[in-house]
């Protein structure tokens, strides 16, 4: 892999626009969370404890604009809203889980 990334060249326009997708503070998290299964937005904001709800609905939106999240709506009194990861999704889920074990081996505090 060429280490230069040249304004032109595709890959780095690509590189660049995934890392642009993911790099907003609380992305990886929510990532994290969903690929154990869909949740609704509550489930989400007690499982991401510092998230405020207006953050937490930003990424999201952000994640479904961008196809990486769906959102489901169903038609319930009170409205019922669920969040999952759509299949383009699934080989960021294998390079995050690559990157925590990477993390886990480099940045254990017991290790220090």
């Amino acid at each position: 892999m060429d280490n230069q990334c040249e304004p032109k060249n595709e890959n780095c326009v690509q590189l660049e626009k995934a890392l642009s997708i993911i790099s907003g503070k609380w992305t990886l998290l929510i990532l994290g969370e969903l690929s154990s299964g869909t949740k609704r937005f509550a489930q989400l904001q007690k499982s991401l404890k510092g998230i405020s709800p207006k953050t937490l609905s930003s990424r999201l939106q952000e994640l479904e604009k961008n196809k990486i999240v769906v959102k489901k709506v169903y038609p319930e009194v009170p409205p019922r809203v669920e969040y999952s990861l759509t299949s383009r999704c699934e080989g960021l889920i294998k390079i995050l889980g690559a990157l925590s074990e990477w993390a886990a081996e480099h940045f254990d505090p017991g290790k220090e």
